[in-house]
């Protein structure tokens, strides 16, 4: 083992002879935590119990985890008073604020499933969620952005208006039992938090604690959709274990400890901000600074004012505070680590980071909703600054990642190119889709990305593309990742999205989707005349688009797919 490699994950010699590596413990930590949630938050709280859990720097607001207890445990148990079975499904709409951190883990210690749906959806996203899912609990906050929640469900259902609460069976939603207003204000139909708090009084300890004992690390505890990059989103079933073990060593490749302070701006509803976020500072008894949405501003203040020593973001979050005109006003020195990650980071956004946000600890991790999430990641002793843009690090512990050929269906060898596939603590299924979940498990247990990568004598892994987004000309495989890490290397570029356009003579045509900085200018000429000197000629974009900015999902991820149909409607023909 090198000294360098404390996790164990990456023998020197004799080298790895397939390109797959089981992410082994260090020597003083455990292997697994066969806990639920809500013996990690009772822990938690018998550890750390005075220390802050939870704050938000624009209201003012802090919590201890004694308090956090406290509200989590009459949340629960007015859930229970209502009726709330283990099992049930509760859907929950809301930005970063504390009341969704209590429901996560009230909905967690009664044996409930949490199923958080994204903020930005439109009525037609609830629709879909309540019906695919067969809620039978629903809590919304008033809205977000020019989206008003309360009229959306009252469309829905307009039962809500007329039947008892507790008793509404909505045509549209037959599954569903309760709907609840996080806020002061009252609502027909539905219940307020106050009000379900003040029902707890109905339900003894005795039968609280008799509900918790019936809790198993294996039960289902979160229903995550997963963000839809690429189509249709599917309801990914995790389990308490996976949580909490996936959070715990993505914590501990951050070396963090109840010492630590993260401010988390990334949407909760998001694997990134529930488990890496939530879960993680449970884990690790570090307090929660939240931002209900990002705003370079408010994050760069959340961090002066409270000493922030990690920070979450995707890299465009990072760059829109680098790049901010009054970047310099804020003391960021309290920072030392954090996560880094939907996208590949630029070397000298990096080196920013590193010298200007002080975060010489990031770490960049990889996964997917389906893997709990992290796979992989690098760790915050990891020296080489390129190994932190080039790679996504080394095996998580406790999972075993594999770099599978697509056709022949074995491991491949040190090196070779394949699809990135991992065993573990992962999903436990999709939700009613059972062909989808054989499909993306195979008969092994390995459980497939999508991602093609290789994996190099040290254990570390680099994403090369995805098997879905491979473009395919004239019988000439062509990585989209590959061309834009060519692209996105130029100093007038800010981000770049290859993607493949309808050809009728070569099947597809590489087309790229860029945008500058800000005054910087360049021309489709400019990028063909950069790349010929650099990659084969069939692998530059035939067409290049400018544009101010991608769709993307919430968490940041560019929409491909989205791409692909506005490449088809551009280029008609390519």
């Amino acid at each position: 083992m090198k000294l360098s490699d404390p996790f164990g994950t990456a023998p020197s010699k004799p080298p790895f002879r397939e390109s797959v590596s089981t992410g082994a413990p260090w020597h003083n930590l455990p292997r697994r935590r066969d806990w639920t949630i809500g013996e990690l938050l009772d822990q938690t709280i018998a550890r750390c119990g005075d220390n802050d859990a939870l704050v938000m720097v624009d209201r003012n607001f802090r919590m201890s985890w004694i308090e956090l207890g406290i509200e989590v445990d009459r949340v629960a148990k007015g859930l229970m008073a209502l009726g709330v079975k283990r099992g049930e499904r509760i859907a929950l709409i809301a930005g970063n604020i504390p009341h969704w951190v209590v429901i996560m883990l009230a909905a967690a210690k009664i044996g409930a499933v949490l199923l958080p749906l994204n903020i930005h959806y439109k009525g037609t996203g609830i629709d879909f969620a309540l019906k695919n899912s067969g809620a039978e609990n629903v809590f919304v906050v008033d809205g977000y952005r020019d989206e008003d929640y309360v009229k959306d469900l009252y469309e829905l259902m307009p039962e809500l208006k007329i039947n008892f609460r507790g008793d509404l069976h909505p045509r549209r939603f037959p599954n569903l039992k309760r709907v609840f207003y996080i806020g002061g204000a009252k609502h027909k139909g539905m219940y307020s938090l106050d009000e379900v708090k003040d029902l707890a009084l109905e339900v003894s300890d005795a039968a609280y604690i008799d509900r918790q004992s019936k809790c198993r690390p294996q039960d289902v505890v979160n229903m995550q959709y997963t963000s839809g990059t690429t189509n249709f989103p599917k309801a990914v079933l995790l389990t308490h274990a996976g949580l909490v073990n996936n959070s715990f060593w993505s914590g501990a490749c951050q070396n963090f400890t109840s010492r630590d302070r993260l401010c988390i701006p990334v949407p909760l509803f998001h694997c990134f901000g529930c488990v890496l976020g939530v879960v993680g500072a449970l884990n690790h008894g570090v307090t929660m600074v939240l931002v209900e949405k990002f705003n370079p501003l408010s994050v760069l203040e959340a961090i002066a004012k409270e000493k922030c020593t990690a920070v979450f973001g995707v890299p465009t979050m990072y760059i829109a505070m680098l790049d901010h005109p009054d970047f310099a006003k804020y003391d960021l020195s309290s920072l030392r680590t954090g996560v880094m990650s939907g996208a590949v980071c630029p070397v000298h956004r990096m080196e920013q980071a590193h010298s200007k946000m002080f975060m010489r600890e990031i770490t960049i991790p990889y996964g997917l909703t389906e893997g709990g999430p992290v796979m992989t990641m690098t760790r915050y002793f990891e020296p080489s600054i390129h190994r932190k843009c080039e790679t996504v690090g080394q095996a998580l512990p406790g999972m075993e990642v594999a770099v599978i050929d697509p056709d022949t269906k074995e491991l491949a060898p040190i090196g070779q190119e394949g699809e990135l596939c991992c065993r573990g603590l992962y999903m436990k299924r999709y939700y009613n889709m059972p062909e989808e979940t054989a499909e993306c498990i195979d008969e092994n247990g390995w459980l497939h990305s999508g991602d093609l990568g290789r994996m190099d004598e040290d254990g570390y892994f680099y994403i090369t593309g995805r098997l879905k987004d491979m473009i395919i000309r004239g019988g000439e495989n062509i990585s989209p990742k590959e061309v834009e890490q060519y692209i996105g290397a130029m100093e007038q570029v800010k981000d770049v999205a290859v993607v493949g356009c309808p050809s009728s003579k070569y099947g597809e045509q590489p087309v790229a989707f860029i945008q500058l900085q800000e005054g910087a200018s360049l021309s489709a000429a400019d990028i063909e005349a950069y790349l010929k000197p650099l990659i084969s000629w069939f692998k530059i974009p035939k067409y290049c688009e400018f544009v101010d900015d991608y769709p993307k999902t919430a968490s940041g991820k560019i929409q491909k797919f989205k791409l692909r149909e506005m490449a088809a409607k551009l280029w008609p023909d390519a």
